[in-house]
């Protein structure tokens, strides 16, 4: 690829500075993609052009880094996730924050995400175990690394879609795009980038933790929600289902009826905690993904 480019992908990068960083991937791998795309189209339509001017003529039909970076930063602003975290707003009070979570549409997409990353968690594991460890076996055959690369290939792509679900289900800003694979190269050049890359290696690293993360956001989340709804319903399981609290033996255990009201309100309070903390784990578990697949 020619040094122009790669100039003009750091002065980008340099004009983003302070953008979310995966706004900045985006942006570079558009870049990128154009530059290297309209170069190749460019070539072979003018052979007898030098390389450098025609990448000086692409690069003025595409923007100085400096317009490109401000372009995306106002694209920015009307693309954000729909479930973007909210500031703060000093006028609610304290009692509107904690109730209208019960309102929020993005405290059930994150209840959602708690219970889902379960399943995620599980299929990322079991991926990159399965993957790691028949790359190692198949490692002293020829179709070693053919296949530990089309794994590598294949963690690109997970964590690609892994992104776009916390960026619908939490409104963390994940990247919207593959990262661009440079052409030019042969097989082993490709490979030996994959393989030096250290977003590679993060991503596996977050595939395997994922399902330490995952039953622990199940497990949380669905304890929480057992024990609201067991208060919250305690009416109904009681008056029409004749359900006790509990029965040890043959001794049976009932709310009494006084104390009703409180075990509803109990309910609801613990449910609207529940909600809350999913909210919570849920963001955190985004600049954690983060951390990870972009930075």
């Amino acid at each position: 690829m020619s040094d122009m480019i790669n100039e003009y992908l750091d002065s980008l990068e340099k004009a983003l500075s302070g953008a979310d960083p995966a706004t900045v991937r985006d942006a570079l791998g558009d870049a990128e993609e154009h530059l290297r795309s309209a170069l190749d189209a460019s070539s072979l339509e003018s052979p007898e052009i030098l390389e450098d001017e025609l990448v000086r003529g692409i690069i003025g039909n595409y923007g100085t880094p400096e317009e490109v970076a401000d372009a995306y930063r106002r694209i920015e602003k009307f693309s954000t996730p729909v479930l973007a975290p909210r500031t703060a707003n000093g006028k609610k009070s304290a009692a509107a924050r904690f109730f209208g979570v019960l309102v929020d549409p993005r405290a059930y997409a994150a209840l959602f995400y708690m219970l889902f990353s379960l399943v995620t968690g599980i299929i990322y594991f079991t991926w990159a175990i399965t993957g790691l460890s028949i790359s190692a076996g198949l490692a002293v055959l020829i179709i070693g690394l053919p296949f530990f690369g089309l794994f590598l290939l294949s963690v690109q792509g997970l964590m690609l879609v892994e992104g776009r679900i916390i960026e619908a289900l939490s409104g963390i800003r994940m990247p919207r795009r593959p990262v661009a694979a440079r052409k030019g190269l042969g097989i082993w050049e490709k490979f030996v980038s994959l393989l030096t890359d250290k977003r590679t290696w993060t991503s596996i690293l977050y595939m395997v933790m994922q399902l330490i993360f995952g039953i622990m956001h199940f497990t949380v989340t669905v304890t929480l929600l057992a024990f609201s709804l067991s208060f919250l319903l305690r009416p109904v399981l009681e008056y029409w289902f004749d359900l006790p609290v509990m029965q040890i033996r043959n001794v049976e255990y009932w709310t009494p009826d006084w104390f009703m009201p409180f075990t509803v309100l109990l309910g609801v309070l613990l449910l609207i905690v529940t909600m809350h903390a999913a909210r919570g784990m849920t963001r955190l578990h985004g600049r954690w993904a983060k951390f990870m697949l972009v930075r």
